[in-house]
């Protein structure tokens, strides 16, 4: 192999592949970066066998090859290089770096012990604008926990269904759902569950990138394909396994009525609830109290070991006074992933799960269960 790339680029794909490949002490093949080429472009992957992340940028090929080499460590001798021109190639299982002023040499690994990332037979889903994609998966992915006994919501669920792609994610003690229109209907009906993990490195690369993301789907797998409209050349995939199982049947628990509703201004409400927190105890709870006849909202904590806060907060009311409490760091959290100004907060009496979503938008919903009063 014998290239020559400008260090910028090489140093952007190395940030985005870099992540997964972190030392593993049963296969340490695994922390490597596999460096080969494709025609014009060079061509860099990494895997942790359950998740791969493939990346291309055009480079200057004088000589076809490939090498593998420590990831991490290729990242960090790149991030301190001052040339805007590299040249690599290969030697042996040996890397050699070229500069205007200095020549490193980086020991390798043979590339053929590198893991062959899959190829899928792929059977495209539907194509999304990256910005659209990456809003969605923001408001979902703080949402899941890891579970042994229950791995299924331990992911992202993902629902395509005629022009609509649902995304869901919940812990058992909260759920959100994030409803994006398509253009057009799409070829087939699926539904699956991507890793959490595999999600946050979605996030990373679409959060660098522009374009839109092709979503391929195969029983076992998934593909995220990103295209730069400008050359329409594939500049990311992500491929990552699927979790096994059946999701639950989330549908059933939100709420079709209310018997109480507030509207609030976010800003407002999630200052106050930040503040009742500072008073909350041991399960961060904060005590609500609904007062229809005085169109206000009443938000009250008690920690023995610090003191006691109240506070009353305007509010618009329909239906029922009730008191209530939550763990305020779950109603922060719905707040933070609502983009409008002004909030509506459905109660469901005394056991019932809360219900916040924005107003004026009904892609967005998010649902935390009340801790039952003593």
């Amino acid at each position: 192999m014998k290239i020559e790339i400008l260090k910028d680029n090489l140093k952007r794909g190395l940030e985005i592949v870099e992540k997964i490949a972190k030392k593993n002490l049963t296969l340490p093949v695994l922390s490597n970066v596999l460096l080969s080429c494709e025609g014009n472009f060079l061509r860099l992957d990494t895997t942790n066998l359950e998740t791969s992340i493939s990346w291309w940028v055009l480079a200057k090929i004088e000589e076809g090859g490939k090498i593998a080499i420590p990831a991490a460590f290729f990242s960090s001798l790149i991030n301190l290089l001052k040339e805007e021109r590299i040249h690599l190639r290969s030697q042996g299982k040996n890397l050699i770096l070229e500069t205007k002023n200095q020549t490193t040499q980086i020991q390798g690994i043979d590339p053929e012990e590198f893991p062959i990332i899959p190829k899928i037979e792929k059977e495209e889903i539907v194509r999304i604008s990256n910005q659209k994609l990456l809003e969605a998966l923001g408001q979902i992915i703080e949402i899941p926990s890891i579970s042994q006994i229950r791995p299924e919501i331990s992911g992202i669920y993902f629902s395509f269904k005629k022009d609509l792609l649902k995304i869901v994610g919940t812990d058992s003690f909260r759920l959100a759902e994030k409803t994006i229109g398509l253009k057009g209907k799409i070829k087939k009906e699926v539904s699956f569950i991507l890793p959490q993990d595999a999600v946050r490195e979605l996030i990373n690369i679409l959060s660098r990138e522009e374009g839109y993301v092709v979503i391929y789907f195969s029983p076992n797998q998934i593909l995220f394909e990103n295209i730069k409209e400008e050359t329409s050349h594939t500049q990311v995939q992500i491929l990552s396994r699927l979790i096994e199982g059946e999701y639950p049947k989330y549908q059933e628990i939100i709420p079709k009525k209310y018997k109480t509703q507030i509207i609030s201004k976010k800003d407002d409400l999630q200052n106050q609830l930040k503040q009742a927190g500072l008073f909350s105890g041991k399960i961060s709870e904060v005590k609500l109290a609904v007062q229809p006849e005085d169109n206000r909202l009443k938000i009250y904590s008690e920690s023995p070991e610090i003191g006691k806060n109240e506070a009353y907060l305007p509010v618009k009311i329909k239906g029922e006074a009730i008191e209530i409490s939550f763990n305020y760091k779950f109603l922060i959290l719905g707040l933070q992933n609502i983009r409008s100004s002004e909030v509506i907060f459905e109660l469901n009496g005394e056991e019932g799960p809360g219900v916040l979503k924005p107003v004026g938008d009904e892609s967005y919903i998010y649902i935390s269960m009340p801790i039952k009063l003593s």
